[in-house]
């Protein structure tokens, strides 16, 4: 049983959803807590330090999410996350209170996450993939530094309380340009224990895929101009194509970005042949994936979107039957 909260005082679209047995009422918490699977009233104790998971979870498919990501999905009072990736892991978190935005509400549901962790309860951010790789880690981190939050690792096995105050790795020390900005010092009331569990990112679930395009050396560029200058995005791309690394190319084409894509390809030709080997995955590891090799001077054309990663292969780069690897280069040093 869900109830969904569609405004709030953060001024933005958003859905909560909440297991009716995390009402405050009393009755409502014995009388319904076993129609939403809830074992006992004490599953949704909230916990009673705050804790924050940052959480990849993999290319979608459930068979390719870690057991880390799992049991602290499980483990969590509430889980935050961009729609498309909370309906993917449904069945794992199907008793907990959902925080799900739409895109480009990234800073709401990290400001709704920390909100709600720091009211004492255990709080998972999703995102598809691995959250370090162009996902929701480092806005988390940017996030907790301008609030002078302070950040401890998790430690599940319970370290003394000593030892978790003297490590001071992850502690945010509001820089000095920020003093008078309002930004509080750091005490026991603005703590957070944070994890961030890696998945499989994209690229990898597409280099899988493709066979072994990654062997060698390899950067990874992003088109999207949503956050970067497009001139910066170009200099990325001739550099690395300069410097003849395979080149895995993230968010390629969207309905209102339609021309990126023919432009890196006029970049990256300025360095390396049209007869280049380039792996097209679409939706990788997912039901609908889609898997295509085509040619550098053709990636343009390619039927790509948003969930697509591209694979452009370096000056050694070969296609093999329906694979594409990078030789790493044994054969240059070894009989094989």
């Amino acid at each position: 049983t869900t109830s969904e909260i569609k405004s709030c005082d953060c001024s933005t679209d958003f859905k909560i959803d909440s297991c009716i047995c995390k009402s405050e009422s009393d009755n409502s918490k014995k009388s319904d807590a076993a129609s939403c699977g809830c074992q006992s009233e004490s599953d949704h104790r909230p916990s009673k330090t705050p804790r924050l998971f940052v959480i990849g979870t993999g290319p979608g498919d459930l068979n390719h999410i870690s057991k880390r990501a799992v049991d602290l999905l499980q483990a969590s009072d509430c889980v935050a996350g961009y729609t498309t990736y909370i309906e993917l892991i449904r069945d794992v978190i199907k008793d907990k209170t959902i925080i799900s935005t739409g895109m480009q509400k990234e800073v709401d549901r990290v400001e709704m996450a920390i909100n709600e962790a720091l009211k004492g309860k255990s709080c998972s951010i999703v995102s598809g993939g691995d959250a370090g790789i162009y996902a929701m880690a480092g806005l988390v981190f940017e996030i907790c530094q301008k609030k002078g939050l302070r950040l401890i690792r998790y430690d599940e096995h319970e370290k003394s309380k000593e030892s978790r105050e003297d490590n001071t790795a992850y502690t945010a020390s509001p820089p000095a340009a920020m003093a008078g900005e309002g930004i509080c010092a750091a005490s026991d009331n603005n703590t957070l224990e944070i994890e961030v569990v890696p998945g499989i990112p994209a690229l990898a679930a597409g280099a899988a895929l493709l066979g072994a395009p990654l062997t060698h050396d390899f950067a990874v560029v992003s088109l999207s101009d949503l956050l970067t200058p497009w001139e910066k995005i170009e200099k990325r791309i001739s550099a690395a194509a300069q410097a003849d690394f395979v080149i895995a190319i993230y968010n390629p084409k969207s309905k209102k970005r339609d021309w990126q894509l023919e432009r890196a390809k006029e970049l990256i030709l300025e360095h390396r042949s049209g007869g280049t080997p380039v792996g097209v995955v679409t939706s990788a590891m997912r039901e609908d994936q889609k898997i295509t090799i085509t040619t550098l001077k053709d990636m343009d054309t390619a039927n790509v979107g948003m969930q697509t990663i591209l694979l452009v292969g370096n000056e050694s780069s070969v296609q093999y039957l329906d694979f594409m690897f990078t030789p790493r280069g044994y054969s240059g040093k070894y009989d094989i």
